[in-house]
């Protein structure tokens, strides 16, 4: 006899929107008990909601806080977010995402740009690879 399927584990969204309505906590209150708890005033409401739309997959530090404020055990936060990963419903992994980088203006260098143009005085190709 075969023995019935596991369920298959949450995905990490879903399951941090529910903790947190648990609590009646908004996306607000908690960023700012994560930021409280972890001494990192650089949480907005914003990754939170990147999380619980799946956009992102907090990694293991963020994960273990998490944990920590909503009283949820670490390893179903973990199965949970190697769950949203396999399912590639994050943008880091999404489809797609090699054809956007392609698609940006010469001389962009992405998100952690630290000005308009590039250093060396003049504007650089981007190239894909």
């Amino acid at each position: 006899m075969i023995p019935p399927a596991s369920p298959r584990p949450a995905q990490l969204g879903p399951l941090l929107a529910r903790c947190r309505l648990a609590r009646g906590w908004s996306q607000q209150r908690a960023a700012a008990e994560l930021c409280a708890a972890a001494g990192v005033p650089t949480l907005s409401r914003h990754e939170i909601s990147r999380w619980e739309r799946q956009r992102r997959v907090p990694g293991g530090f963020w994960l273990g806080w998490l944990a920590v404020v909503l009283d949820v055990p670490l390893v179903a936060l973990a199965e949970a977010a190697a769950a949203t990963r396999r399912a590639g419903s994050t943008r880091a992994t999404g489809p797609g995402r090699a054809a956007l980088a392609g698609a940006r203006p010469a001389g962009r260098r992405g998100p952690g740009r630290t000005g308009g143009t590039t250093r060396g005085g003049g504007a650089r190709a981007m190239t894909t690879g």
